[in-house]
């Protein structure tokens, strides 16, 4: 049968969180509160399989991204053979799962590297200490901040939320977003996750607060037992090393349990990439694009 594609719900949310444990990838692009923050943006739709969840994004061109599951009990000739036929596309496909699918249909699928979608990861020891050499530059810009700013970390909670959003709509003020789709389009998914902070489970987040008003915030969440990603990290610019401080504070704050810390893709961007490169991740996820025929 052909499967049915619907929207996402937050009534499925531990259903899927579940599905997606057992797949055992550390992936950003699947975590529940990505997928459901930019579900309109990339107009996002799921359909549930037996023991897999397809997402299936619509803009800005229709193709599926790599299903959720358990990914090393899966027959995956068998359950790609619809896809086969229709010669679709798969993107944002992790290494793991791409080696099994390659496994399984052999030349019947085109593998294309997607750099631009790999995500950084780092250790979440050396981000908080921030030691030697390779860090000088950070642990300098941070020092600044802690040296000239009065400031406190609050995690998340209604008030702070309010207040990030009111940052969030100066920051995008400042930044322009409405020239930028991109921007625009995170603002949106900024938006919808505070919308529905209390609903999706696993965030943490936190503010740095300079005279009552944040000055930066994080939004992160619990990604497996040992990854936490962070999903949004904002700082007024007025604040100098508002971005260093934010960064170290918010793990030294939150970060307890996690060893790996994933900061996202670049997509692609030469300055971001430089930017992500400059804390020196010690591994990344790295992601696919699969054309099956």
């Amino acid at each position: 049968m052909p499967l049915e594609f619907q929207p996402l719900s937050l009534n499925r949310q531990s259903q899927y969180i579940e599905l997606l444990r057992a797949s055992g990838t550390n992936a950003s692009d699947y975590s529940f509160a990505n997928i459901w923050g930019w579900a309109d943006e990339y107009d996002l739709r799921w359909a549930w399989e037996e023991d897999l969840v397809w997402i299936q994004q619509n803009r800005p061109e229709v193709c599926l991204w790599a299903p959720v599951g358990p990914w090393h009990a899966i027959e995956w000739a068998r359950r790609l053979t619809p896809m086969r036929k229709s010669g679709g596309e798969m993107i944002r496909v992790p290494a793991p799962l791409k080696n099994r699918m390659a496994a399984a249909l052999g030349s019947a699928v085109r593998i294309e590297s997607s750099r631009e979608h790999w995500d950084y990861l780092y250790d979440v020891g050396e981000l908080t200490a921030l030691k030697g050499n390779r860090f000088h530059k950070k642990k300098n810009l941070l020092n600044q901040f802690v040296k000239h700013y009065a400031f406190q970390y609050q995690p998340m909670s209604p008030e702070i939320i309010q207040m990030a959003l009111e940052m969030q709509e100066e920051w995008c003020l400042w930044r322009d977003c409405e020239s930028s789709e991109t921007l625009s389009a995170e603002n949106r998914a900024i938006s919808r996750v505070f919308h529905d902070w209390d609903a999706l489970s696993h965030l943490i987040g936190g503010a740095l607060m300079v005279e009552g008003t944040p000055a930066a915030y994080t939004v992160a969440e619990a990604l497996t037992d040992g990854t936490l990603v962070v999903h949004f990290e904002k700082g007024c610019t007025g604040f100098k090393g508002v971005y260093q401080a934010i960064n170290q504070v918010f793990l030294e704050n939150a970060a307890a349990g996690f060893a790996r810390v994933n900061r996202e893709q670049d997509l692609g961007d030469p300055g971001l990439r430089k930017a992500k490169e400059s804390y020196h991740p010690v591994d990344f996820v790295e992601k696919y694009r699969l054309t099956l025929g």
